[in-house]
């Protein structure tokens, strides 16, 4: 059995096309991203967007390149990732 990404998982994507290390971000049966870079916002763009105060770079992976990727290591969600307060819970 593949791999199934799991949100909050690290994960590395080796192939013949690409070579990155990330987070898994959003998890889907149509698709997972990984977050590989995340960096402050400039104080204009907060000032203009208040409600994110980070800018996120996320890929796509397709479940047919799930089998491409590398488990890691996982975080704790709770510790490292805060929703909005008010958006819904996630699931």
């Amino acid at each position: 059995m593949s791999y199934v990404p799991k949100l909050n998982d690290y994960v590395h994507w080796k192939s013949d096309y690409t070579d990155l290390k990330g987070w898994v971000y959003f998890v889907d049966k149509a698709y997972c991203t990984i977050e590989i870079s995340v960096k402050d916002k400039c104080e204009e763009n907060i000032r203009d967007c208040p409600i994110h105060k980070k800018t996120h770079c996320c890929v796509v992976c397709y479940p047919q390149y799930w089998h491409e990727l590398e488990y890691i290591k996982s975080r704790d969600s709770e510790d490292q990732y805060k929703s909005q307060p008010y958006r819904y819970s996630d699931p």
